[in-house]
């Protein structure tokens, strides 16, 4: 397993702060327990771009974007599309 330094929320300055909130408000509230989290309870894969705070935002909105009820795509073509890719790519998430 590769490791990534990343910050942790509690050493964050005020743009990772915002950057993490921001994307987080994105997606729907099932999203809000991270599947993996990190020690101070963000997810991993989100705290892993936290060295980049406008990429780790761009990165997460773009997907929460995607999820965004007033789409066309029900919450289960979103999950059913979200899962496929994820086992195309052989990704855990």
């Amino acid at each position: 397993m590769t490791w990534i330094r990343t910050i942790p929320l509690t050493e964050a300055d005020e743009k990772l702060r915002w950057a993490v909130e921001a994307q987080k408000a994105l997606y729907p509230k099932e999203y809000a327990t991270p599947v993996h989290p990190t020690p101070d309870g963000t997810s991993g894969i989100v705290a892993s771009h936290s060295l980049i705070p406008d990429a780790l935002y761009h990165a997460f909105a773009t997907f929460g974007a995607l999820l965004a009820p007033e789409l066309p795509l029900t919450r289960r073509q979103h999950e059913m599309i979200t899962t496929v890719v994820s086992v195309t790519n052989r990704c855990r998430y």
